[in-house]
């Protein structure tokens, strides 16, 4: 086990860099995180065009903020398993497909929530013409 390193400045900025670097990697390699990308945007545009109360931002952000959290974790995980095992094996298949689920389950989520958020200032607005 490791010592404690001492909180630095420069440290955290290092690891500030290699989070960027993930984030990069996941938008670089798949192509979910692209449509979680486009219904990131479109929300935000919504949320902005439609005035969102500052507590409907928040549930907004939490929804969009789980997605992402899913996907980065799915993705971590799918790459982990490649290198442990390049062959097929049904264990990492299943644990694949779980991960897989989770972001399902959360993009799920947040679209019942954007539907919750959104639909009803939407109908509003074209009612009233």
């Amino acid at each position: 086990m490791q010592p404690h390193s001492r909180f630095t400045v420069s440290g955290r900025a290092r690891s500030m860099g290699f989070a960027v670097r993930g984030i990069r990697a996941m938008l670089a390699t798949e192509h979910n995180a692209w449509i979680h990308a486009a219904a990131t945007t479109v929300a935000i545009l919504l949320g902005y065009v439609l005035g969102l109360a500052p507590l409907e931002w928040c549930v907004l952000i939490i929804s969009i903020v789980a997605v992402w959290s899913a996907e980065a974790l799915n993705t971590a995980l799918e790459t982990l398993c490649n290198v442990a095992s390049p062959e097929f094996h049904p264990l990492v298949e299943r644990a694949k497909d779980i991960a897989a689920g989770a972001v399902l389950v959360s993009a799920l989520g947040a679209t019942v929530v954007g539907l919750i958020l959104f639909l009803p200032r939407i109908l509003l607005r074209l009612h009233l013409g």
